[in-house]
C-alpha cells in the first residue's frame, strides 16, 4: 500500500521541478512563503501542520492532506493526535468532507505501513 505514498512523492516532485523551472517570480514566492509559513516559530511544527491538515480537509484538498499528513507523520505526530484533527475537520467542514476523511485514513496506513 506505501505505493501511494512513493507515487505521490514522486508526482508532486516532478511537477513542481517542472513549475519551478519555468522561474515565474510569483510562484516560487508563493513556494518559498509556504515552505517559511510551517518553519518552526511561536507555534512549533508539530502544531502547524496540524493546522494545515485542517484547513487542507476543510477546503478539500487531497493533495495538500497527503502533504500535511506525511509532514506530520515525519514529525512525530501519533494516529490518535492526527485523528484528533481529522476530527476537528469533520466537524467544521460537516459531512461532504468524510470521502476525504477515508483517503486520509488510507494515506496515514500506507505512511505506517512503509515505517
Amino acid at each position: 500500500m506505501s505505493d501511494i505514498v512513493n507515487e505521490f512523492n514522486a508526482y508532486r516532485s516532478k511537477m513542481n521541478d517542472k513549475i519551478l523551472a519555468d522561474n515565474n517570480k510569483v510562484i516560487k514566492r508563493i513556494f518559498n512563503l509556504d515552505t517559511n509559513a510551517f518553519a518552526e516559530g511561536s507555534l512549533d511544527k508539530k502544531t502547524k501542520e496540524l493546522l494545515g491538515l485542517v484547513a487542507s480537509m476543510v477546503l478539500r484538498c487531497d493533495d495538500c492532506v497527503k502533504y500535511h499528513l506525511e509532514a506530520s507523520y515525519n514529525e512525530g505526530l501519533t494516529k490518535e493526535q492526527v485523528v484528533e484533527a481529522l476530527s476537528i475537520a469533520n466537524l467544521i467542514g460537516g459531512t461532504i468532507v468524510i470521502p476525504h476523511l477515508r483517503k486520509a485514513y488510507e494515506f496515514w496506513d500506507a505512511l505506517e505501513a512503509q515505517g
